[in-house]
């Protein structure tokens, strides 16, 4: 815990960081293109989920790829405004971000799962940790083609990976503070798992 002199000097960037990255990650891009360029209302097809898995259930793959860049942007860009300021207002920033895209205010707080912009924070907090990131969910979605696990094990790794690369604990507790917040929005899909009934990708739910 900060000692009192330090917090009064830093509260009011953190608190900035927090706030700037919640707005900024709850831009619904998904939401917003399907109906610019008419594919309907993403929160009524599929999942009703607003990430790029479910806006390539429109059929629209291009949509999908620029949801996916989108929602990574914004907590890529998130953190590295906030790293201006030194690296705790960057987590900050960074899960803030995520936090605004699984908790949208313009949406009544019905948001996504976190995962594209959880990996555009983690490429700012630590390159090599988001290609790892990467490297695991497109491995896994090769072979089961099932999103929700690929982003799972991608998760699961995040942390791991940040100790060995970086050996910065509070960054680990960063990713690992993540990891645990995806897994909790992905309780439908763990069950489906379990289940053997997950959707893969591109399939229409």
């Amino acid at each position: 815990m900060p000692d009192p002199i330090s917090w009064e000097f830093a509260w009011p960037y953190l608190f900035s960081a927090a706030l700037g990255g919640y707005l900024l990650g709850s831009i619904p891009f998904g939401v917003l293109l399907t109906r610019l360029f008419g594919a309907g209302d993403l929160r009524k097809i599929g999942s009703g989920n607003i990430g790029a898995t479910n806006v390539l259930r429109t059929g629209r793959k291009d949509l999908a790829f620029l949801t996916l860049l989108l929602d990574g942007g914004k907590g890529g860009v998130a953190a590295l405004i906030a790293a201006v300021w030194g690296p705790d207002t960057m987590l900050v920033a960074g899960f803030f971000a995520v936090l605004g895209h699984n908790f949208p205010v313009w949406l009544r707080f019905k948001g996504g799962k976190g995962v594209a912009t959880t990996l555009g924070t983690l490429f700012v907090v630590s390159w090599p940790v988001g290609l790892i990131f990467a490297a695991v969910w497109l491995a896994t979605a090769a072979l089961f083609r099932i999103s929700s696990l690929s982003a799972l094990l991608g998760m699961a790794a995040s942390p791991i990976a940040m100790w060995f690369v970086t050996g910065d604990l509070q960054r680990v507790e960063f990713a690992a503070a993540l990891a645990v917040l995806a897994f909790l929005r992905h309780h439908e899909n763990i069950r489906r798992l379990l289940r053997g009934e997950e959707p893969r990708i591109g399939s229409k739910k």
